[in-house]
């Protein structure tokens, strides 16, 4: 039977040991990443960082630029020398275009190639002194952007959510053990696909 109403997938969770409390938590959480991801991508506050600082570039290049700084908070472990497959690795991007992305950063004086010094034999990217000041200023910008809105929060509000929110940002890491524990539920979900596929539409 297709899952058509509120109450059906409430019991496929509740069968599959989800209670009714988090089901809700859930659906809420949920919608309310759906309205986040689109927000995230129109890019609206790195849109708004280049215009208010004047920097011409857009954002791709911005990507790249933070990509060759590595910052760790954004890319994790970032210790070691920046090649162009670093950049496509960062930014989960085609090495090609990882590469003419570094070419035009440093064909406009925001990155520069350098000589390995582990490797003689390799050309690895660095920021320019003006590169640093973009990605600096950009990072700024948002923080204080966030530190704003954050300055509203009691500090007992802060220091419960920053960990929660590390804790959360986790949720679909093992993903492959979740789903095999929930075959069976998922599979009724494939059914429920197939079922509606053979209802006639009504004319």
């Amino acid at each position: 039977m297709p899952l058509s109403t509120k109450t059906e997938i409430n019991a496929l969770l509740q069968r599959a040991g989800v209670t009714a409390e988090t089901t809700a938590a859930v659906m809420d959480i949920d919608g309310m990443l759906q309205h986040w991801r689109r927000r995230a991508m129109k890019r609206e506050l790195g849109n708004r960082a280049l215009i208010d600082l004047k920097i011409d570039i857009d954002l791709a290049q911005l990507d790249v630029l933070s990509a060759i700084a590595g910052p760790a908070p954004e890319f994790g472990d970032s210790q070691g020398e920046t090649m162009v497959g670093t950049v496509a690795d960062r930014l989960a991007i085609d090495p090609s275009r990882a590469s003419r992305l570094v070419s035009e950063m440093v064909d406009r004086g925001f990155a520069r190639r350098a000589v390995s010094q582990a490797d003689a034999r390799r050309t690895i990217i660095e920021l320019t002194a003006q590169g640093e000041a973009v990605v600096d200023a950009v990072r700024a910008y948002k923080y204080l952007i966030l530190g704003d809105f954050l300055g509203t929060w009691s500090p007992e509000d802060i220091a419960a959510f920053v960990p929660l929110l590390k804790r959360f940002s986790r949720w679909t890491d093992g993903i492959d053990a979740v789903t095999d524990r929930h075959g069976p539920e998922i599979d009724q979900l494939v059914e429920a696909i197939a079922m509606a596929g053979k209802v006639p539409e009504e004319v």
